[in-house]
């Protein structure tokens, strides 16, 4: 017998349940994440844009705090606003 860590004995478990059902329209849900996945990985392109020094200096002492480059810093924060994870405490509902 497999030696199944955790994970895969709740995989296998939730199977034998018969928790799982099959994906209606399986050809274009493939095609639907294949999309994604090709998305996911597509070159990083360059923004160039001003801001205040003030500005600047603050986000580089946070990325300090946070121990990664200030552009790696900046990147991410824009990332985390544009998925939906990073909110504007101030006009939120």
């Amino acid at each position: 017998m497999i030696d199944l860590d955790k994970d895969e004995l709740d995989i296998l478990e939730s199977f034998e349940r018969g928790e799982w059902q099959p994906i209606p329209d399986k050809e274009n849900e493939i095609k639907r994440h294949q999309t994604i996945a090709r998305a996911t990985f597509e070159p990083e392109q360059s923004l160039n844009i001003r801001i205040s020094v003030k500005d600047l200096n603050a986000l580089q002492k946070l990325a300090l705090v946070e121990g990664v480059p200030y552009r790696i810093f900046v990147s991410s924060i824009i990332h985390k606003y544009a998925s939906g994870y990073l909110v504007d405490v101030a006009h939120a509902e």
